[in-house]
């Protein structure tokens, strides 16, 4: 009997101290809300630790949250951090060293180029893609979304809540401006204002885009905007390994934001604004986010860095975690087009894509006869659309791209219109694909690619100083900006090559006589 109620002793004990530990680990989450006077960390994630319970979401487990991978010798990839915190002394340094050479105002002087001041063919209703109203008033409250009302001051743009067309945000203004020509002007103020929105205007939701290998996230903006963020994955100095397959490696921030210039220097304007921004991942991502999928990735690295890795098909593991210094990270924003029930756009397969198969080559590396076949295929045998290609052919083979699978155009326009420039993350890269199976190039391209070749206009030295303006400069590290003015070299060479065998009116389309006025038809391929 002794022994027995020994044993129920023991017991009672047992169960005693399993729920005192129980009761100790619901209570830590609420200690460490209220701070520790002895902690000697250096420093911490973020000046609001106690915000991780602010989403209305149940904080018991926060504690287990944070716990989950701190044993995860990857949950702290240095690589995917920061390299440094950019100071505003390194803009002006930059300036500086551009105004010593003698180099900043060669950017002025190329879009003064006779090149650069070809103009359109008159616009019509049918040429832009929204007829607007002038007399329209816009109101903020009709485009609000409930997951985030109350959280914008409709003050900020009028006092009754409503913007006249002159006034309307950047974001509306830019969209306003597409037609069947370019995605924005070539001097419109209105771009440079939307990058400085894109910078710095305060984030009222992010959410996780769906689909995609990698993870990119959809940030909304007080005034309304949108724009799909890519966070810093690569230093800038990091190559693809010359064995990884070509769609292996990850997609660069720093490429999307080169991408946008290099287009807006070869005059195409194709590419949506792009900027880059230093975000704060606790204020900026985790405390607007209504995206708990997202919010539950989130966790404190053993470097005491905030880290998250969200939910995507490929890279979205605590293995390729993002990890911000302390909570800081880089990141590129590309502002949206329009809602697509506005404007829809029509997506096309590239005839000239890679297999992406590991040992089966594309029809175009095998079929001698495949060039051909596309020219007498539509969309490609009539209109500018295979000039289009080439197009942007050699703006991927200049950001060294090699993952154009798909491009987009919009709807309305017909086949009669340009080529978004979509999606460039996966550039910046220094390899030498085969740059395109078919002789064929506009006469403007063809005239500002041999512009941009001349010392006095160098690709490298235009990229660097335009880039040299945004917020994360430097954008490019100089070996890649050296490997621009290799490759221009290249297809300039090519292009020599298809003249010398083609003859120089065959392989050349001339396109500036019908934007001098004289007849913008458009012609479809010749063929011999």
């Amino acid at each position: 009997m002794i022994l027995l109620r020994k044993f129920r002793v023991l017991i009672l004990m047992v169960f005693l101290i399993a729920c005192s530990m129980h009761i100790m680990i619901d209570l830590l989450p609420k200690l460490e809300r209220h701070g520790s006077t002895g902690c000697s960390c250096s420093h911490t994630p973020s000046e609001e630790p106690k915000s991780w319970g602010k989403q209305g979401w149940p904080n018991k487990h926060s504690l287990r949250i944070l716990q989950d991978f701190s044993n995860e010798p990857s949950s702290n990839v240095s690589l995917h951090s920061l390299e440094r915190v950019p100071v505003a002394g390194d803009k002006s340094q930059a300036f500086r060293r551009l105004d010593h050479h003698g180099q900043r105002s060669r950017l002025s002087a190329l879009y003064d180029h006779p090149l650069y001041k070809t103009s359109l063919p008159p616009l019509t209703d049918e040429d832009t893609l929204f007829n607007v109203n002038t007399d329209i008033r816009f109101d903020p409250k009709a485009a609000e979304d409930q997951a985030w009302a109350g959280e914008s001051n409709i003050d900020e743009f009028s006092q009754t809540g409503e913007l006249t067309a002159d006034s309307y945000p950047n974001w509306l203004r830019f969209h306003i401006g597409i037609n069947r020509y370019e995605l924005y002007s070539r001097h419109n103020p209105v771009i440079d204002a939307l990058l400085k929105d894109l910078a710095t205007q305060r984030i009222t939701s992010v959410a996780m885009k769906s689909g995609g290998t990698q993870l990119k996230l959809i940030m909304t903006f007080q005034n309304y905007g949108q724009a799909l963020f890519k966070p810093m994955k690569q230093t800038r100095e990091q190559e693809t390994p010359p064995d990884f397959f070509y769609f292996s490696d990850f997609e660069r921030h720093n490429a999307e934001i080169a991408a946008f210039h290099l287009d807006k220097i070869l005059d195409f304007r194709r590419v949506p604004p792009v900027a880059g921004r230093l975000a704060n991942m606790t204020k900026e991502i985790r405390d607007v986010t209504r995206d708990k999928k997202l919010w539950r990735t989130f966790f404190i690295s053993p470097a005491n860095n905030v880290c998250f890795y969200g939910e995507c098909s490929y890279y979205c593991s605590t293995e390729h975690a993002l990890c911000g210094k302390p909570d800081q990270i880089e990141g590129s924003l590309a502002a949206f087009l329009p809602d697509l029930a506005l404007a829809k756009r029509k997506t096309w397969r590239n005839p000239w894509r890679r297999s992406y198969h590991k040992r089966k080559k594309a029809e175009w590396e095998v079929d001698p006869d495949y060039c051909e076949e596309v020219k007498q295929t539509p969309p490609y045998d009539s209109g500018t659309r295979l000039l289009d290609i080439m197009d942007m052919t050699i703006f991927d083979f200049l950001m060294g791209n090699m993952d154009r699978h798909h491009y987009e155009t919009f709807e309305k326009f017909g086949n009669e219109t340009f080529i978004i420039h979509l999606d460039n993350g996966r550039g910046a890269d220094s390899f030498f694909p085969r740059l395109f199976s078919f002789c064929r190039v506009r006469k403007s391209t063809h005239l500002r690619l041999q512009l941009l070749a001349k010392e006095e206009y160098k690709l490298s030295v235009l990229m660097a100083e335009s880039l040299v303006r945004d917020r994360l400069s430097p954008i490019l590290i100089q070996p890649h900006l050296d490997a621009m003015d290799r490759r221009l070299r290249q297809v300039l060479n090519v292009l020599s090559d298809c003249i010398e065998k083609e003859g120089y009116s065959y392989v050349v389309e001339d396109d500036l006589q019908g934007y001098q006025g004289t007849d913008h038809a458009h012609n479809g391929p010749r063929r011999r």
